[in-house]
């Protein structure tokens, strides 16, 4: 397996490159059946918008294998289905998959044997075309960045994140593909760090010039001229424009906007949810305290302390330069073209 390709369905089981390990170690988790699927997701060892919903594709096919023998397939295979789709409520990627391969199964609900077929067929089809929606947001982000020059980042929006290429790091890597001279800044993205374990991880072995910096550090490199523009990836984007996305994005784009830097978001149509008006209406995943309060396993806060871990925030649609998707860019106002680009 690629060491940036986090998932492969091997016939029998999803293989998944378990993400807490890195960079330290390459280390892999196979998974039998769709538990440990949803295990590996909610502990975030599947990370991505776009991974986990290809991941919990497979995990539906493994629950779907265990239910064949039982009358209540159907049912069975709903249960299956909300299990995985309670792992992570703020990626909408996630309950597209899912329902996308419910939908598939459902014309073969009285034989379990066929749905199966089915739904194992519908996996690897989420997987290879994730690939495909990637290349294409790429090579429509690519023009938007300098020519020669330096691009801020955020969280893991890449080969890591999705089944392959990546969504903002795709638009790096196309540029690059391109010709141009992409000097990247990623932020360690804390609490996880996964700037500093995954994002430079990945670009360094791409042989893509990477430099890290602390969260805290963004300001500071806009104003030293250091970067020309910001692109990041989403885990839903709402029908007004409104993007959630790792916690820190939003100040960000309020420093890019200062600086008068454009900020890019680059995501899939499946993480576009028309049915959410605004990011108000986006559930925000509170995440484990001590994710904060410890880091590497030891304790970094006083015992005891209050602790605030939101894993995302959402980024009003108004410091938001253009969406990138598979395509096209959609610019201001979004409501009309995100809605455009489903009627297309």
């Amino acid at each position: 397996m690629d060491k940036c390709r986090p998932l492969r369905w091997d016939g029998e089981a999803l293989v998944l490159l378990d993400q807490t390990k890195l960079p330290g170690e390459v280390a892999y988790i196979t998974c039998c059946n769709h538990e440990q699927v949803a295990a590996a997701i909610k502990e975030m060892k599947v990370r991505g918008a776009p991974a986990i919903g290809a991941a919990a594709a497979y995990g539906l096919v493994l629950g779907a294998r265990e239910a064949c023998q039982r009358a209540d397939f159907w049912e069975a295979l709903l249960d299956v289905a909300e299990r995985l789709r309670r792992t992570r409520p703020t990626a909408v990627n996630l309950a597209w998959a899912l329902e996308r391969m419910l939908q598939k199964a459902e014309r073969a609900s009285q034989d379990p044997e066929e749905a199966l077929k089915l739904l194992t067929e519908e996996a690897a089809a989420i997987a290879l075309e994730d690939v495909e929606v990637n290349r294409a947001i790429g090579r429509h982000g690519a023009p938007l960045l300098p020519e020669d020059g330096g691009v801020l980042t955020h969280c893991n929006a890449g080969a890591l994140a999705t089944v392959d290429y990546g969504t903002a790091l795709g638009v790096i890597r196309a540029a690059v593909e391109m010709g141009k001279k992409i000097r990247v800044f990623a932020c360690e993205t804390r609490p996880f760090l996964q700037g500093a374990r995954l994002t430079a991880y990945e670009l360094k072995a791409d042989g893509i010039p990477v430099t890290l910096i602390t969260d805290n550090m963004a300001g500071y490199v806009m104003g030293r001229g250091l970067v020309q523009g910001v692109v990041v990836g989403a885990d839903r984007v709402a029908a007004n424009g409104d993007v959630a996305n790792k916690i820190g994005t939003y100040s960000l784009a309020i420093l890019a906007r200062e600086h008068g830097l454009p900020f890019y978001v680059a995501a899939p149509l499946s993480t576009v949810d028309l049915a959410t008006p605004d990011g108000e209406h986006i559930t925000i995943e509170e995440r484990d305290p001590t994710e904060v309060s410890h880091l590497a396993g030891i304790r970094i806060a006083p015992e005891g302390v209050d602790i605030l871990n939101p894993a995302f925030d959402v980024t009003p649609a108004k410091y938001i330069t253009g969406i990138i998707t598979e395509k096209g860019v959609v610019k201001p106002p979004y409501d009309r073209g995100l809605a455009a680009l489903f009627r297309k």
